[in-house]
């Protein structure tokens, strides 16, 4: 019998295609942009996106949290930018605003997080996933921390059935990170009441990025410059200039100001036309 080899296919930084296998990084795609302000704080710094150094990053990850691995750990308290998705998200349950997030988590696939330290531990360090294989201990340790995965067997990433199954087990504020337009329109039409957010935008056409501005509660803008031009401009709100993140309907503003209403940070409030962008931008927009 041929041993199955783990295989998990992540577009990160720069939108570059990383493929790990058993705990390897075997591929690493070009990127599509060069720059990026976010990627110089990382835990391991990025000054400039070359594919040695994506892969000395992701390298550095598989040590640090264990992901892809079967030793992949999923909570965590600590924030890392502002305003990051795993942040809002993170917040949205503490406060009640939210009951449950679905996200994607390698090694799990689609997860219905419902404690604000499981949506941190898996979103804070993860984004871009695209394919992945189940790993029994990460399954065993989502659900000993209270949450449920979608497809133990295969670790299946489908997100607008992650939706259905926390409606079905009684979670009415639900929340969803999405990526692809069609799948959040879909989400959009058969679960209306959901909070989309927008995630993995980079390099979206004008017509994809104007599909999913529609349809999403909250967008993140990566290094996409048609999201800053589309969502900027329809936006109620815009939270950072680096890598803004836009309120495209009251419930993202909401989830936002509440928020700050509750932080003990400095915070700069001002009325202007948006999208409002400093020089400091990831390079090139795409």
């Amino acid at each position: 019998m041929v041993k199955r080899r783990d295989e998990h296919i992540i577009e990160a930084i720069g939108r570059s295609r990383i493929v790990i296998r058993d705990g390897r990084v075997v591929e690493v795609g070009e990127p599509q942009i060069s720059d990026c302000p976010l990627a110089k704080r990382f835990a391991l710094p990025i000054p400039a996106i070359t594919k040695d150094a994506i892969k000395a990053n992701i390298e550095h990850r598989i040590g640090a949290f264990g992901m892809c691995t079967p030793d992949r750990e999923v909570c965590d308290t600590r924030e890392f930018v502002g305003f990051g998705a795993s942040e809002l998200l993170s917040f949205g349950l503490f406060s009640g605003l939210i009951d449950a997030a679905v996200l994607a988590c390698d090694g799990a696939g689609t997860v219905i997080a419902t404690t604000p330290e499981m949506v941190q531990g898996i979103g804070g360090r993860m984004s871009g996933l695209v394919k992945t294989s189940p790993y029994k201990t990460v399954i065993d340790r989502i659900e000993q921390g209270g949450g449920l995965v979608l497809d133990r067997e295969h670790a299946r990433i489908d997100q607008l059935a992650g939706v259905a199954l926390a409606g079905a087990e009684g979670y009415r504020n639900i929340a969803v990170t999405v990526a692809s337009p069609g799948i959040a329109e879909s989400i959009r039409r058969i679960h209306p009441d959901t909070f989309i957010f927008a995630v993995h935008v980079t390099g979206l056409s004008c017509g994809e990025a104007e599909v999913l501005v529609s349809v999403s509660d909250l967008v993140t803008s990566c290094a996409s410059r048609s999201i800053r031009e589309i969502a900027g401009a329809g936006a109620l709100l815009q939270a950072g200039i680096t890598i803004p993140i836009f309120a495209m309907t009251q419930k993202g503003k909401l989830l936002i100001l509440e928020k700050i209403r509750q932080s003990d940070e400095q915070i700069l409030i001002k009325t202007t036309r948006l999208p409002d962008l400093g020089d400091n931008q990831p390079c090139p927009l795409v």
